[in-house]
């Protein structure tokens, strides 16, 4: 299973200060954090993908890239790539050279975004999300899996005899999760190509999770792609964690109260009593999320988001060395323990070539 830590990129006053981060702060943090996520053994660090303030990852591969110079393990990931503004070629090309320069360390996760405008800045209607979603990746997937592609659809111009440079790193293309917070048409689409589905699993209660993954597991099988049990699940999750919980009720809840996405709602209390955020001491962390399998089932990848609403960068730091020293061994030694021989490990680069050339050598063996 892997773990890991995703972030929107926000810049959010700190409101314990009054002191808002600069652009160029914030972009360095993110680079702090990713660096940090490595230095304390966590798998994956992913970034969101927004072109609206206050936020600042407007371009994921480049950041990505240079992280990727930076680290030698950690596995690179978006935490959404716009499939219905973004042109399907650029994705095609971008995401193939950052899988190059990371030597494999790269999958992507696909997604509609959650801000309304970015729409007709990039030529498309809100109307037609769920159909560019999914005309927009079918390209996607064509590009990266034929080395000629003649096209025509409804969203972009035709393409005749176009070949998408580079191509995939060892002709295996990145891993593609879809995620989605309410969208069961997002579910379906990873269901129907074999894809991994995360369910973001940070704003609603665990029935509605629970529905949006058991969705997806049916309709996985329905495709043929396996039994329910080895469908590919992530998770979101939002953590403020201490050594002992008052600490961390104390120091997170004006951070709480003054949050752009869920301030001045439902208190701090009552939002982790109905949604996953879990605040409080490591053992609280790691049983609040050993619970999710209760519900969702065995899954692979659990991605935290650690640094929103104005955290300053030293206590999300102090964060991620409290994740990796305290609560994610015990995490991964605990989900280990507990998942069935039949339901498969996360996809890296190595397991999808190693799979690749494993279908190869079985069709080969099928012709003689």
């Amino acid at each position: 299973m892997q773990f890991g830590v995703f972030t929107v990129g926000d810049v959010t006053v700190d409101p314990t200060n009054g002191r808002e981060p600069t652009e160029h702060e914030r972009i360095k943090a993110m680079v702090a954090i990713a660096l940090k996520a490595e230095e304390v053994g966590l798998d994956v660090f992913a970034t969101g993908e927004h072109h609206n303030p206050p936020f600042v990852p407007s371009s994921p591969t480049t950041m990505l890239g240079y992280i990727a110079a930076r680290t030698e393990r950690l596995l690179l990931s978006t935490s959404t790539t716009l499939i219905t503004t973004n042109d399907p070629v650029k994705i095609a090309e971008d995401y193939a050279m950052l899988q190059h320069l990371a030597d494999g360390r790269v999958d992507l996760m696909m997604g509609r975004g959650n801000t309304g405008p970015v729409y007709p800045w990039f030529g498309q209607d809100i109307r037609n999300g769920i159909p560019l979603a999914i005309e927009n990746y079918d390209l996607l997937r064509r590009l990266w899996r034929e080395d000629v592609v003649d096209w025509q659809g409804r969203f972009r111009t035709p393409l005749q005899s176009f070949t998408s440079t580079p191509r995939p790193l060892d002709g295996v293309p990145p891993f593609v999760w879809h995620g989605s917070i309410r969208s069961p048409e997002i579910a379906e689409q990873a269901a129907y190509y074999g894809d991994g589905f995360f369910a973001n699993h940070i704003f609603w209660p665990k029935e509605h999770t629970q529905r949006m993954v058991g969705l997806y597991r049916q309709r996985f099988a329905h495709y043929g792609h396996g039994s329910p049990e080895q469908a590919i699940v992530g998770l979101g999750g939002q953590v403020f964690v201490r050594k002992n919980s008052q600490d961390a009720v104390r120091e997170f809840r004006p951070y709480f109260d003054n949050a752009p996405v869920y301030g001045h709602g439902p208190s701090l209390e009552e939002f982790s009593r109905e949604t996953p955020l879990t605040v409080g001491s490591p053992q609280q962390v790691i049983d609040r999320t050993l619970g999710f399998r209760e519900y969702v089932g065995d899954y692979q990848r659990q991605l935290f988001l650690v640094d929103h609403a104005g955290l300053p960068l030293k206590t999300v730091l102090e964060q991620l060395d409290i994740l990796g020293e305290e609560v994610v061994p015990v995490l991964r030694k605990e989900f280990d323990t507990l998942r069935p021989a039949h339901v498969p490990e996360a996809p890296t680069h190595a397991s999808l070539l190693a799979a690749r050339d494993a279908a190869g050598l079985a069709g080969t063996e099928a012709t003689r």
